[in-house]
């Protein structure tokens, strides 16, 4: 699928403060980097928060409530932009990598040319910003757009893209993830962007902060959700967090899966349970073809909690076993010294992989040990392939893994947990076998282009503003 690069400028002031504007964002990280690090663990870096629930406005009018959202904005019709052409869509994501850079491409994939003009914008990517490229999708590289928290380059980001919005002429900005979210939302805002919607894969706050912390990270995404007209929530759970704690008016959420689409899918169906589909698995991973293997795909983070994962196969009680882990990150230097230090099973690190439903097969189990996470597509993966999952019972994944049915949930953070649940399927291959029969049965077809292609249209092209017109107060779009 080709997508031509249709950029357009148009002249237009710039006003406002950048740095009033970036200062809430500068103290919201990245979801996959919400980990305790060290940028996190000053109480100043928090402080942002308080900036945002006064921001004003670009056009220098009042601070931002739930009356003022968007006004002025001129809204979109129909399937296309305003005289029928293609809507200019401009993606944003820090980094264009892992489960989250996957739906967001997949998404752009999923729309035709005629329908959207894309352009992604990111701050660094892997193996996907060429898949992006060669699918003559428009990608542009912004470096100041960071994971980490820099509050510099947090507010020359914002800068950065409120020009690449007016310069593309965006009607539409979609988000991914939360520090993307912030930055590019402000952006949007303050460029007069006419539609801005936001995709939580999951939230920057989760169990494993302080209180304090999880109230500040709360409090930026709610006052965030009242200039985004769209909040896409992958998966059910997702969703309903979401709505509990206010972070957009519920009217204004929707529930969409992740995309498992094309041959791909066609040809992984079921195929860890084909000789051939697994000796190839094997040999592109360097495994030999007759020992138990157990798999993880994701990157090295501390939401991942690789540790836990290298943990977990130490205490297996298997020797003859392998543990692969597929996906790079900034932890990867860590976990290979922490893998060598261990006493257990060898562990490979095979790095950052494009052909991932490809080397499923090679599985006997797949495990996920994340702290926390939305609605895994990895997970979705292996059960296409048909491998036992074993995964941490944390946010939507019990949407997936039905513990007993079509897989086996653990605690987070509990090794030693994770470890019997892979010992167990390992020792059981007739009911790992069930359970991997269950889980692809469950799956159907859900979770398709198809899905994905028609929720987007929907929530780039709103057809009418009915709840504004039938006086609800609101001055924006809030259906799709």
């Amino acid at each position: 699928m080709s997508f031509g690069s249709r950029a357009a400028s148009r002249s237009a002031s710039r006003s406002g403060s950048a740095g009033e504007l970036a200062a809430g964002a500068a103290s919201l990280d990245g979801a996959a980097s919400l980990d305790g690090a060290a940028s996190l663990d000053g109480a100043a870096s928090l402080d942002g928060a308080a900036s945002l629930e006064g921001a004003v406005p670009a056009d220098g009018g009042a601070p931002v409530d739930d009356r003022t959202m968007l006004d002025g904005r001129a809204p979109l019709d129909g399937g296309t932009g305003g005289d029928g052409r293609p809507i200019r869509v401009t993606t944003v994501i820090t980094r264009l990598e892992g489960g989250a850079g996957v739906l967001a491409l997949r998404g752009i994939q999923a729309l035709e040319p005629e329908q959207v003009t894309p352009t992604i914008v990111t701050g660094s990517g892997g193996p996907l910003l060429d898949e992006a490229r060669a699918a003559g999708i428009e990608v542009l590289v912004e470096p100041s757009l960071r994971e980490v928290i820099a509050p510099r380059a947090d507010a020359r980001a914002v800068g950065q893209l409120d020009a690449i919005f007016r310069r593309l002429g965006s009607e539409v900005v979609h988000t991914h993830c939360a520090k993307a979210g912030a930055v590019g939302r402000l952006a949007a805002r303050r460029a007069g962007v006419p539609r801005v919607v936001h995709t939580y894969h999951g939230f920057p706050f989760h169990e494993f902060q302080s209180a304090a912390r999880r109230r500040a990270y709360i409090a930026i995404e709610r006052r965030l959700g009242r200039f985004t007209d769209l909040a896409l929530c992958v998966g059910p759970a997702v969703a309903a967090e979401a709505a509990r704690r206010e972070l957009v008016s519920p009217e204004r959420i929707r529930t969409i899966g992740v995309a498992v689409d094309g041959p791909g899918r066609s040809r992984a169906d079921m195929s860890a349970r084909m000789p051939q589909a697994r000796r190839r698995a094997r040999v592109a991973l360097g495994l030999p073809p007759d020992v138990p293997v157990v798999g993880s795909v994701g990157r090295l983070t501390y939401q991942k909690a690789p540790e836990d994962f290298v943990d977990a196969m130490a205490r297996l009680g298997r020797p003859d076993a392998v543990g692969v882990w597929v996906g790079g990150g900034e932890l990867a230097d860590r976990v290979r010294r922490r893998a060598l230090d261990v006493a257990g099973p060898r562990i490979v690190l095979a790095g950052e992989r494009a052909d991932v439903l490809d080397l499923l097969p090679a599985f006997d189990v797949f495990a996920l040990p994340s702290r926390y996470e939305g609605l895994p597509t990895v997970i979705v993966e292996a059960m296409i392939c048909g491998v036992p999952v074993v995964a941490t019972a944390v946010n939507a994944v019990h949407e997936l893994v039905v513990p007993g049915e079509t897989g086996l949930l653990v605690a987070p953070r509990r090794p030693a947990q994770l470890a019997s649940a892979i010992r167990y399927l390992l020792d059981a291959p007739e009911q790992a076998g069930r359970m991997a029969a269950a889980a692809r049965a469950r799956l159907g077809d859900q979770h398709s282009e198809r899905a994905l292609r028609s929720a987007l249209l929907s929530a780039y092209a709103p057809a009418a503003r009915q709840v504004a017109d039938h006086g609800m107060g609101l001055g924006r779009p809030v259906g799709g």
